[in-house]
């Protein structure tokens, strides 16, 4: 058996006669006896503690998502967070509708009670963007969600946030790494029981008092007030169907657009209530069509002209619209953003009330197209590292400087950000922003899919794409890792008939932003593609983003680009 086999072997045999560790957990390990790969995937690490947390498929082991992962994460969270606000520190809890979150939620709770924190954990499952509103509103020294987003049921993680309510940046996610590493065992762990938590004032439940604030927060987002009242009293409204795919979506989401005037909403039953195994879906994913496919049933059947589908924390929404035949068409993370851009714009630039010096701030992976609009209305543009942290990060730096006003943050994978109630990317103020950006144009004459069409007129035909691959396990990672090994060591100079124009290579200093392994290619035509190992799955990620003088064009570039690069990754796997 090599070294490492032999570190697995250990890693194996001490949870089986850790006295800490419950018995059901060490028969769920005694069942895999024999099963050398499946100890060794359970085994061969510790769960990485990233920039954003947890995250893995829930079972026993020391790479899985179990109560013991996430008690000794808890507990060098606990020490971090009473070295930065000593007696007086306090975490805010939120959790979603996936196997054992409830469990993870109160464990954590319990550990950071029994380490002397606070903490204030919602009654029920919540999205993740109200667990940072939250945050914020009660002043707490941090935060935790309990999810694995869009990822398949078999997974669960645990994201940490800062008391700006925005997800760790490296600097203070490095320092609760140190922190959690210090835990040698789970002995170390300190917990509390329920009933003695509760009755010292460490454990306190949060309810509707938050819940109506946030709506309030997020109603207060919109850049046109009233608008869905006013277009109701004219007998103009948008007919909707939503879908919460299983999750924590559908209470919220429907609250804000009946605030908002919308009521004309119809909710996919069959993905109304929550659901841990998300049954009626491949991947509980708005980023893919199948998982709007029962919404597109009953929007064929209703009529509706908007169909909207946020992931089971609701951080992340689609939109589905019709174009001219009729046909129901699924926008892509990149086209929503640029026309909830246009929509945000246009609508401060006519009442009057755009901001000084208003900035739009996206991901370095996202499409050039919302960036064109917003210097379009005049606004600035700052890009960011793949992750909405840094977009948060950059709010809170606006609001310390004053000297920019945000407006508007997304990223192509379907999360967005208006106001500045939240530091986290929101399905829910989203749903709003696309519904009334539907009505707003319906009283020009418009649908979405006319406004896109416009843009590409006015700026040029953007289009965009994303391959995956997934590789799990060691193996998995070694092959990412060699891949983009490979790719520093021998990079292309020309790719699909162009030159490369210039390579961005984000483990260097780029533009003064944090080092993370991630390639950038920009071709001599504008065009251009990235490599980035996910960080939050077993993944690696190659996106697209080409601009045509018409469709055709555009995705003839696509296309070939696509080919090129993806025909380089795969012969290297």
């Amino acid at each position: 058996m090599t070294n490492n086999g032999n570190a697995v072997e250990t890693a194996y045999r001490l949870w089986l006669t850790d006295d800490s560790i419950d018995e059901a957990t060490k028969a769920e390990l005694r069942a895999l006896e024999g099963r050398e790969k499946e100890i060794e995937d359970r085994f061969y690490r510790e769960l990485e503690f990233g920039t954003g947390g947890l995250r893995g498929v829930i079972g026993a082991g020391t790479n899985r998502m179990n109560r013991y992962t996430v008690g000794r994460a808890t507990q060098g969270l606990a020490a971090y967070i009473r070295s930065v606000a000593g007696d007086a520190g306090s975490v805010a809890i939120a959790y979603d509708s996936r196997f054992m979150s409830p469990e993870f939620a109160l464990e954590a709770a319990l550990v950071l009670a029994g380490n002397g924190v606070k903490a204030y954990v919602f009654e029920s499952l919540r999205p993740t963007p109200e667990l940072s509103f939250a945050v914020r509103r009660l002043g707490a020294t941090g935060g935790i969600v309990v999810t694995a987003s869009h990822n398949p049921p078999e997974y669960n993680g645990y994201k940490v946030y800062g008391s700006d309510g925005g997800q760790l940046v490296p600097d203070a996610a490095e320092r609760v790494m140190a922190e959690i590493a210090r835990v040698a065992s789970f002995r170390d762990v300190v917990r509390m029981e329920r009933e003695a938590a509760e009755a010292a004032g460490l454990l306190v439940w949060l309810g509707a008092d938050i819940d109506e604030a946030y709506v309030a927060a997020v109603v207060g987002a919109s850049p046109n007030p009233g608008l869905g009242a006013a277009a109701a009293a004219e007998g103009v409204g948008v007919s909707v169907v939503y879908t919460p795919l299983h999750g924590s979506g559908n209470m919220p989401v429907r609250a804000v657009l009946a605030a908002a005037g919308f009521d004309d909403v119809t909710v996919v039953p069959e993905q109304e209530k929550p659901d841990s195994q998300f049954s009626t879906v491949k991947s509980p994913n708005p980023e893919e069509r199948d998982a709007f496919a029962l919404a597109i049933a009953l929007g064929e059947k209703t009529g509706a002209e908007l169909l909207l589908g946020t992931d089971p924390d609701c951080d992340r929404v689609g939109a589905v619209v019709k174009d001219p035949s009729g046909a129901y068409v699924v926008l892509n993370g990149n086209q929503t953003g640029a026309i909830l851009a246009e929509y945000l714009l246009e609508s401060l630039t006519a009442r009057g009330a755009m901001p000084a010096n208003p900035v739009v701030v996206k991901t370095i992976v996202t499409s050039e197209l919302g960036a064109v609009v917003a210097r379009h209305y005049g606004a600035d543009v700052l890009n960011t590292l793949t992750g909405f942290k840094y977009i948060g990060e950059k709010m809170t730096e606006f609001e310390r400087t004053g000297e920019r006003s945000f407006v508007f943050g997304y990223e192509e994978s379907y999360g967005y950000l208006a106001g500045t109630y939240a530091r986290d990317k929101d399905a829910v103020v989203a749903s709003l922003l696309i519904a009334e950006a539907a009505l707003y144009y319906k009283r020009q004459g418009l649908t979405l899919y006319d406004v896109l069409q416009r843009l590409y007129e006015r700026h040029g035909h953007y289009l965009e794409g994303l391959q995956s691959r997934t590789l799990k396990g060691k193996d998995g990672l070694e092959k990412m890792r060699g891949l983009m090994d490979a790719w520093r060591g021998s990079s292309p100079s020309t790719v699909a008939g162009l030159a490369v124009a210039q390579r961005l290579d984000y483990m260097e200093d780029v533009h003064g932003l944090p080092l993370e392994n991630v390639l950038k290619y920009v071709l001599e035509d504008g065009s251009w593609f990235c490599l980035r190992p996910s960080g939050t799955e077993p993944k690696i990620k190659m996106y697209f983003a080409v601009q045509g003088a018409n469709a055709n064009d555009a995705r003839a570039k696509l296309d070939a680009l696509t080919a090129d690069v993806m025909g380089r990754v795969d012969a290297a796997i």
